[in-house]
């Protein structure tokens, strides 16, 4: 009798071990913080879509923080980044105050991951080190005076100091997205393209275009309203010792379904708070000639 009681508590210890070591094994969630509240686009619609693709990974949570509306008194927005590891920037509207602005440098200056999603590359144009942080932005009045247009020809990249505007984009169509540097940790491993849902294929970004990394690139056509040059999706940036991942996919919750998007927004994120990737390519993500989307 002591003796099976004494087989049953080491099995039960064994049992208990084997738990712990697996829950010691799995990766500490990454704690991400969404920034919505004001954007030319519909925030309402595309910020539970970004928060059900992190959560539904299982390798993130989630908080959100709505700032007030356009011309409001904003003098309350005080996020504390530092207890996030990556901010997703969902926001594209009125100045913050100083205070949140610094914040917001200190934070990524110093190593806090960063995600800029689709038109949050819109904002802030009078705001320098922003512009460096996200390298390339459209739209806000942007010309050469704000930097050169980045894009792709023949292979080669270019920095195009001609006068005009920053940023446009053709009715939205099916494009698809071709990896430019394959060896990154984000794209390593996933398909050489994918075709993404029809989209606004953003074109003629202006910036800095410092310490960036073109990661994807989709050809704009001229007979679809687009620029005739492989024109940057995916990039990466450093600022400081943070990291910044800066997708131009995504204009609402329907561009949010599609599996290349999701796939390469899970994998840009953890790169951004982490420096590794550690998310696999799903079994369903889209193929260079077919779309992907999860309803």
């Amino acid at each position: 009798m002591k003796k099976a009681i004494l087989v049953v508590l080491l099995a039960a210890a064994c049992l208990v071990g084997g738990i712990t070591r697996l829950m010691a094994d799995e990766p500490e969630k990454i704690k991400v913080l969404i920034i919505d509240g004001q954007n030319n686009h519909d925030w309402k619609g595309t910020t539970p879509e970004l928060k059900a693709i992190y959560e539904k990974s299982g390798r993130f949570t989630v908080d959100v923080v709505t700032t007030p509306g356009q011309g409001q008194d904003n003098s309350g927005f005080k996020p504390d980044f530092s207890k996030y590891d990556v901010i997703t920037m969902n926001y594209t509207g009125d100045r913050w105050l100083k205070e949140t602005d610094d914040a917001f440098e200190k934070y990524v200056r110093e190593g806090g991951g960063l995600v800029i999603f689709h038109a949050a590359d819109n904002a802030f144009r009078d705001w320098k080190e922003f512009n460096e942080m996200i390298a390339v932005g459209g739209w806000g009045g942007r010309n050469e005076t704000d930097g050169p247009y980045l894009y792709v020809k023949d292979g080669e990249i270019v920095r195009d100091t001609r006068p005009g505007g920053g940023g446009s984009h053709g009715p939205q169509v099916e494009f698809r997205v071709e990896t430019y540097t394959p060896e990154h940790p984000i794209m390593k491993g996933l398909p050489e393209a994918f075709l993404h849902c029809k989209d606004e294929l953003y074109c003629k970004m202006r910036g800095p275009a410092k310490n960036v990394t073109i990661l994807a690139t989709a050809l704009s056509k001229t007979d679809e309203g687009g620029s005739g040059y492989d024109e940057p999706m995916l990039l990466v940036i450093d600022y400081g010792k943070g990291r910044v991942f800066h997708t131009m996919l995504g204009h609402a919750a329907e561009q949010c379904k599609c599996v290349g998007f999701q796939t390469t927004l899970l994998r840009g994120t953890e790169w951004a708070a982490t420096n590794e990737v550690t998310i696999a390519c799903p079994d369903d993500y889209p193929a260079a000639d077919k779309v992907s989307v999860r309803q």
